[in-house]
């Protein structure tokens, strides 16, 4: 993200950044120390930087501030049970009583979807990991050990552990770390201007599916454990699949016995307008993949929930695959469990889901028209729940390089504004808490569509 002009640039005196002793995540390393925006404060839908500036939080943290920032009961919550047990772990029959309560609230959330049994992790890569790992212990505490091959999307992101990097869709994540984990099969990600260019939502659904089938059939049913998807792709784009594909893609894993892991990290509690993005498509997994809102960013927090059948398979195997080989030093940490507990109060007594359908479809209908009002800029406009995308590619004006630099002066220009808005190469990403207002709503859609209309003047210079 490059410097941008403070509001205020002639009020308020620009501190000299400190001397920087990490490397940020998905950054160049030789990017200038001068370019970061540090963030010292929060509360409620804003965030403030070293500056003292407010700028409405539209990236939500990382997906995962659900309930916004600085609320009192999570914090009063997570103290309490620090001056209490601030720390203790789950190995070998060792529990404290958080870890039961949060077991249970989770289940209970996800009645619905049949989960049975919670396995704890500190993330969503440890909890991909975590589930990609049982899924294929179940396959040979059932016999069936040949079971090893994992189907995934293009575009998809499962995390930066190893197993989450291997079924990603995004070959960059793989290029500078040797040999991934075999067995991983890609499919077309169910996007309307994928291979195909399919406009039509129930011909997409059918060329997506016919090509699933076809590699199934090419690799052998008997060798694949699991697809595993997100309900609605986020880090690859915002991808919203069309109605009748997730129930598609569940007939089809039932008529071959493979396993369906819905990974949840980002849409999970609320982000897409439902509890969890595959109850949005009337779809029950095998396995759900939980982090981000689970706690909402207050303290790292994740975890793995398995169905009946798994958890039948494994607990009765008899060839010794019902011991779980497999833990992380802080899974169900104690204050992460007081955190998600509170979080999840608020979820359910805010209606956060609700809201998020509701103010989602609003920014939406707000955005839509600059598709066509900023057409040389805008190739599309899409969003479900408070995950929103503004593509910029393939317009035919520009150079992917000219394509970047477009995205990035909107996005500098939101920030001018007081809205952070975060920028992907080609694309503009909206995922901010839960508890958004049509009002903040209205004040992300006005900074970006003056965005544009100061880059149209400035390409007209």
């Amino acid at each position: 993200m490059k410097v941008y002009q403070m509001k205020k640039k002639e009020e308020i005196k620009m501190k000299q950044k400190p001397k920087k002793y990490f490397w940020h995540p998905m950054t160049d390393t030789r990017a200038s120390e001068q370019e970061t925006i540090i963030i010292e404060r929060g509360e409620g839908n804003y965030i403030f930087n070293d500056s003292g500036e407010k700028l409405l939080d539209a990236v939500g943290g990382l997906w995962c501030m659900n309930v916004g920032h600085n609320r009192k009961t999570v914090n009063d919550a997570i103290s309490k049970q620090m001056n209490k047990l601030s720390y203790y772990q789950l190995f070998t029959n060792i529990a404290h009583p958080k870890a039961y309560e949060l077991a249970e609230k989770i289940i209970t959330l996800a009645e619905n979807e049949d989960m049975a049994k919670v396995f704890f992790t500190s993330g969503g890569s440890d909890s991909v990991d975590t589930a990609l790992k049982i899924t294929r212990q179940y396959w040979e505490a059932v016999e069936k050990p040949k079971k090893k091959m994992f189907i995934s999307l293009e575009r998809a992101y499962h995390g930066m552990h190893y197993g989450g990097t291997s079924v990603g869709g995004n070959d960059l994540y793989r290029k500078f770390i040797g040999p991934t984990l075999e067995g991983c099969i890609q499919v077309s990600s169910p996007h309307k201007k994928n291979k195909w260019n399919c406009e039509d939502p129930e011909k997409l659904t059918q060329l997506c599916i016919e090509e699933i089938v076809e590699k199934i059939d090419y690799y052998g049913a008997d060798n694949i454990a699991a697809f595993i998807m997100e309900p609605i792709q986020g880090a690859g784009g915002i991808i919203v699949p069309p109605e009748s594909y997730w129930p598609a893609v569940r007939e089809v894993c039932d008529q071959y016995d493979i396993l369906l892991i819905s990974d949840e990290v980002v849409t999970g509690f609320g982000r897409s307008g439902s509890m969890f993005g595959c109850r949005g498509w009337g779809v029950k997994p095998d396995v759900m993949v939980l982090a981000k809102g689970l706690s909402s960013g207050y303290i790292p927090m994740g975890a793995t929930v398995f169905n009946q059948r798994i958890v039948n398979g494994i607990e009765s195997a008899e060839n010794g695959a019902n011991i779980i080989i497999h833990g992380q030093t802080y899974s169900g940490h104690p204050l992460g469990c007081v955190a998600a507990l509170e979080v999840l109060k608020i979820v359910e007594n805010e209606n956060l889901p609700q809201n998020a359908k509701e103010v989602g479809a609003y920014l939406l209908d707000l955005l839509k028209p600059i598709q066509s009002e900023y057409s040389e800029y805008i190739t599309d406009v899409r969003g479900k729940g408070l995950m929103l995308a503004i593509d910029f590619e393939d317009a035919g004006n520009f150079s992917p390089e000219e394509i970047t630099n477009n995205v990035q002066h909107v996005a500098d220009y939101a920030i001018s504004q007081g809205v952070l808005v975060r920028d992907e190469l080609k694309t503009i990403i909206i995922s901010p808490s839960l508890t958004f207002t049509k009002e903040d709503a209205k004040k992300v859609y006005t900074s970006l569509a003056n965005g544009l209309e100061s880059l149209r003047r400035k390409n007209r210079k």
